[in-house]
């Protein structure tokens, strides 16, 4: 079975620090489960990273290189290359997903 080599990109840092910040709001215990939720499902990527879907917004646009796994209200945004699984991007989905995928995906 092939594997692959998860990489964090540097803007996942600040995605998951506003992911904490917000759910601490609430409960500091369902913030530190909803962060835990989101590293176990990223660090599942290495053996299958085809399970997630492609991202509609950016499928619209002919952009069919990136994918998301879905984690409560959560989505993690990916893309696969060789053996290597880039993780983007960690937005809230109540969000403008759109706007953000967007900007950060085709003005880079």
């Amino acid at each position: 079975m092939r594997k692959y080599k998860v990489i964090w990109s540097h803007i996942i840092e600040d995605d998951l620090n506003k992911v904490i910040e917000y759910i601490t709001g609430n409960s500091i215990n369902n913030a530190l489960a909803i962060f835990h939720k989101i590293k176990d499902k990223y660090l599942r990527l290495f053996t299958f990273p085809n399970r997630g879907k492609i991202v509609p917004e950016l499928q619209e646009y002919g952009i069919l290189l990136y994918r998301e796994l879905i984690v409560e209200s959560w989505r993690i945004i990916y893309r696969i290359s060789d053996n290597y699984i880039y993780v983007l991007s960690v937005i809230d989905s109540r969000q403008n997903a759109e706007d953000i995928l967007l900007n950060r995906f085709t003005n880079k």
